[in-house]
């Protein structure tokens, strides 16, 4: 793919994932992706994203910065929802959470293959636990 293409690719995956569309966020996912640090495989991709959207139902990305190079994307988003369901192990707050996340993805044949990134869970339990 293109750059220009990419940028559009990653546009339409956070457009999958802000609508909470489960079907189409897989599309996007290879069936063996690999993960840094975390389970493989697109079952183990979806079920963090359903845990993520059964805890916050009103779950949305945006975009901060997006860099593209070869095969491969560097994302720095923001992500923010209201807490209405279980997270590990914390009861529903009802707190509206916002936090970083940073992203490395390498794509083939217009999937995630592999990913590398951190999602700040530190200050997202923090923000769950303040009293």
């Amino acid at each position: 793919m293109e750059p220009w293409e990419m940028h559009a690719w990653y546009a339409d995956y956070l457009e999958a994932c802000n609508r909470h569309d489960l079907d189409a966020i897989r599309s996007f996912v290879d069936p063996d992706v690999r993960r840094a640090h975390l389970p493989g495989g697109a079952d183990a991709w979806m079920t963090d994203v359903v845990e993520v959207l059964d805890a916050f139902p009103d779950w949305q990305v945006r975009r901060i910065q997006l860099v593209v190079e070869d095969d491969r994307i560097a994302a720095h988003v923001r992500a923010s929802g209201t807490h209405t369901g279980p997270f590990r192990g914390i009861r529903p707050t009802r707190r509206h959470v916002n936090v970083a996340e940073f992203g490395f993805l390498r794509l083939a044949g217009g999937r995630i293959v592999e990913f590398a990134g951190t999602t700040d869970h530190a200050a997202l339990l923090t923000q769950l636990r303040v009293a």
